[in-house]
């Protein structure tokens, strides 16, 4: 293997290219649980009809584990959103629409939706009466199937040489309600500080999967807390603070 082609390069992992193939390297703190449940979502999710690169083997080296995948030739859409930021609506267009592509699949063997997030809210650090709030909103939400991202953002979307989009890192995929996924997507966006964005996200999606854009809003704070959960700093304080104040609202 060619570990010398850095492709990318994050807080817990490092992402080569070695040939026709995609090596993601995690750093100690990753378990073998950890990796073998993402190659497993992945190749759910690829099993499922979507274009997703197929998983080549999950292996071991001095005690950081790796998931090789085929690799895919082209750009990011959070590039090309870059690039022509007259576009923006025309590329979030096909953003949504793959959202939704990707929640029209059932992938029933994947982790629920609402045992991880009740997980995520129990370890949040907020309050008791905070942390009731978020366990019963999540108790009345209608309880749905459906394959979920779980972090769907621009730059896990390659357009391929061919213009076929295929979406990376299933790291976080369950299978539950699609408004949580559409809640993860616009904070994400709020994160970066593209608020212009996030709002037009949110329409499109609203618009196009005919949801009550209130209904989604009501995923919010559960969705920050889960998202809190491996952010530091200021990122993981504006999360925490933003599920804080859409609850007090409430009251």
């Amino acid at each position: 293997m060619n570990f010398d082609r850095v492709i990318a390069v994050r807080n817990t992992k490092t992402i080569y290219r070695d040939g026709d193939r995609c090596i993601k390297v995690f750093n100690q703190d990753y378990t073998s649980a950890d990796v073998l449940n993402e190659a497993f979502n992945q190749a759910m999710a690829s099993e499922s009809g979507l274009s997703v690169p197929k998983v080549k083997s999950v292996s071991e080296n001095d005690g950081r584990w790796s998931i090789t995948s085929e690799y895919i030739i082209g750009k990011s859409l959070a590039q090309l959103m870059d690039e022509s930021p007259d576009k923006t609506d025309e590329y979030l267009e096909l953003f949504v629409d793959l959202q939704l592509k990707i929640h029209s699949k059932r992938c029933p063997a994947l982790k629920r939706l609402r045992d991880q997030m009740n997980r995520k809210i129990k370890n949040s650090g907020l309050d008791a009466t905070d942390r009731f709030a978020l366990h019963t909103r999540i108790d009345l939400m209608p309880k749905h199937n459906k394959l979920l991202h779980g972090d769907f953002n621009p730059s896990n979307i390659i357009i391929s040489q061919s213009g076929t989009p295929y979406i990376l890192d299933w790291s976080h995929a369950v299978q539950g309600n699609a408004s949580s996924d559409s809640a993860i997507t616009y904070l994400t966006f709020m994160l970066s500080g593209d608020t212009y964005t996030a709002e037009r996200y949110i329409e499109m999606f609203c618009e196009k999967s005919g949801t009550d854009i209130e209904y989604v809003k009501k995923w919010l704070p559960i969705s920050a807390v889960a998202m809190s959960d491996k952010r530091h700093g200021e990122e993981k304080n504006f999360l925490l603070r933003f599920a804080e104040e859409s609850i007090n609202r409430k009251r």
